[in-house]
């Protein structure tokens, strides 16, 4: 396994961590000031704006897409050389969106990058590669467990040359961001096919006529700028020419898009994980308890020394995922991407919460980012598959050859 980080990466590590220390770190207070003002959480604050054009000035941009063909800003960097720069950007709540490597829209261009069309891509997917639009993915359904995808009752009927769509999905991220264009909606075209065989895929623009966004669902009180929506589709009209790859292939497009995106997120987790243990490291050597620094607590250095060795595990085992996805393919992975799908967000959420309790009542405060951190690490255990449906997965993985070999 080769995992030595690139001239290049090394090269983009360096920029990366000037940008965050220059720019990006200190926007987050400009950031929440912004849309505090506005009085509207999902306005979009003009510091990001400012953030981005220097990303792209910097050439840290679209970073996460693997295919160089795609864009002129794309480097096509593969997934070993993109982990460590995920790490960095991880440390921020701001700068994936900065350098257009923001969830769910990096997701979706390499959705549209593998199955658009050149219509498909010329219309949505050239937009967002740019940074002038956003994206939404609507799969989620609050009537069913969408953890198994096969469970989607949203309707999705051919009329002639149109698709008539009907049904409610919610958690769709993006749908309340200023700038979205686009959603790419999951539901059945064919109930009596084989069990994956019944979904497609299906663009739809913001605009549609019968497009609702319900409400907005904060993250456990967040309201984020790109919102999570309860989203209506009734009697939505799109043309036949809008089906993304081919009908009937919904399930397996889904499984290609979100391969990728765990990775990213545990990539992601690792820095935020980073971030977390600094902030504990540098509140127990300032503050003094009982006479002695809480850095002298015998617990607090356990957490300490624990969280150290803990992120060094999950570093090694996304670098060993990010080299098996780019050496045999991201359906030859599966174990190491289900694992550290699992155990990336474990680590930080143990982390963040010992951080917290290091902080006393002030980790509960927006004074600093662990409240934040907290729920959004919260998030990542159910985000792209729930814990239980990875470790299903796994053992399963496990238990083959011996089911196998049963007489």
């Amino acid at each position: 396994m080769n995992i030595e980080p690139t001239s290049r990466s090394l090269e983009l590590q360096e920029r990366l961590s000037a940008f965050m220390d220059e720019r990006v770190h200190p926007a987050e207070a400009v950031h929440a000031e912004q849309l505090r003002d506005s009085g509207d959480p999902h306005r979009h604050a003009p510091i990001m704006e400012e953030l981005k054009a220097e990303a792209r000035e910097r050439g840290l941009w679209n970073l996460f897409h693997p295919h160089a063909d795609a864009h002129p800003s794309v480097l096509g960097l593969s997934n070993v050389e993109y982990a460590p720069l995920a790490e960095i950007l991880g440390r921020s709540r701001l700068a994936p969106e900065a350098t257009n490597c923001n969830a769910p829209d990096s997701g979706n261009m390499e959705t549209l990058s593998m199955f658009a069309t050149d219509e498909q891509k010329e219309r949505f997917l050239e937009p967002l590669l740019t940074g002038e639009t956003r994206s939404a993915f609507a799969m989620t359904e609050p009537a069913v467990a969408s953890s198994d995808a096969t469970n989607v009752e949203m309707r999705i009927e051919r009329d002639g040359d149109e698709y008539l769509i009907n049904g409610r999905k919610w958690w769709t991220t993006g749908a309340l961001h200023p700038n979205l264009d686009v959603f790419i909606v999951m539901g059945k075209t064919d109930p009596h096919a084989d069990r994956h065989r019944q979904q497609s895929m299906v663009l739809v623009p913001a605009d549609t006529p019968g497009v609702r966004v319900l409400r907005n669902l904060p993250v456990f009180g967040y309201e984020h700028t790109e919102g999570h929506g309860e989203v209506l589709f009734e009697n939505v009209r799109v043309p036949v020419s809008n089906i993304l790859g081919e009908q009937g292939g919904g399930f397996a497009i889904a499984q290609a898009r979100l391969g990728p995106g765990r990775i990213h997120h545990a990539m992601r987790t690792i820095g935020l994980a980073e971030r977390a243990l600094e902030l504990l490291c540098r509140r127990a050597t300032e503050r003094v308890a009982f006479g002695k620094p809480l850095a002298a607590r015998a617990n607090v250095q356990d957490w300490i020394a624990n969280a150290r060795i803990e992120i060094e595990m999950i570093r090694l085992l996304t670098m060993k995922a990010a080299w098996l996805m780019d050496t045999v393919g991201n359906k030859q992975a599966k174990t190491e991407i289900a694992a550290i799908k699992v155990a990336a967000p474990a680590v930080a959420q143990r982390i963040v919460d010992n951080a917290i309790q290091v902080h006393g009542a002030a980790g509960f405060s927006d004074d600093f980012p662990l409240a934040e951190m907290y729920a959004h690490v919260r998030t990542m255990r159910m985000v792209d598959g729930p814990d239980e449906v990875h470790r299903m997965q796994l053992a399963r993985q496990e238990l083959a050859p011996y089911r196998a070999a049963r007489p």
